[in-house]
């Protein structure tokens, strides 16, 4: 291959993930399936602290899925067996409707997302190349360990979230599933133990991003 070709080549590919990235962070998609929340019916009436609550619970979960979303991408973009870049490209799917899922339900609660959402996407992203570029099953270690946390994290939300409100519920639920699903297709592809030290720093960005981005 020309060295020409090659530079027209990483020029594609910095453009197609710079133009991938702007529209996660501003606009609005499409989602592949269905929106979870119509299956609990209408809007429930909700008090102005439930209101609160839930629009900040789903800020965060709007922040995480896009940082999933950056996660992603990076780490299909640095993987080394094109059949790992593969299923990653599919994960990444259902974290963009968990992205667009958020994104509406905030709508519907007369709420913004986080104003540091291209700070999480860009920090992501970069981790994910570095997962990436560490080896493919530290790249799935890294994944797998992820996907555990926000499983619990996620069931956290799911005791905070007020009773009556069915629709964030019911979407929190199926992204914990697919949660869930991403962290066992990851075991089962042969993902490395992190060591503790890792999971900890892991828990502690996690915890810092959570309560920034309830807030901001």
């Amino acid at each position: 291959m020309s060295k020409h070709l090659r530079q027209h080549t990483l020029a594609d590919r910095v453009i197609c993930e710079l133009d991938r990235a702007l529209n996660n962070i501003f606009c609005e998609q499409k989602s592949s399936r269905d929106y979870p929340a119509e299956k609990a019916g209408a809007e429930p009436p909700l008090s102005e602290e439930e209101k609160k609550l839930a629009s900040g619970l789903m800020r965060v979960n709007h922040a995480g899925e896009m940082a999933a979303q950056a996660l992603y991408q990076g780490q299909s973009l640095t993987a080394r067996d094109p059949s790992l870049a593969s299923k990653l490209k599919q994960a990444s799917i259902e974290e963009s409707d968990h992205l667009n899922w958020c994104r509406r339900r905030l709508h519907e609660l007369d709420a913004r997302p986080s104003l540091l959402d291209p700070f999480w996407y860009a920090g992501s992203f970069a981790i994910g190349v570095i997962a990436g570029v560490a080896g493919d099953r530290w790249n799935l270690g890294f994944l797998a360990e992820t996907e555990k946390q926000v499983v619990r994290h996620l069931d956290s939300h799911l005791q905070r979230l007020p009773a009556q409100d069915q629709r964030s519920r019911e979407i929190v639920s199926q992204m914990k599933v697919d949660e869930q699903g991403h962290a066992d297709l990851a075991e089962e592809l042969g993902a490395a133990e992190l060591p503790a030290p890792v999971k900890q720093m892991m828990k502690l960005t996690s915890k810092v991003m959570t309560n920034l981005a309830e807030r901001i």
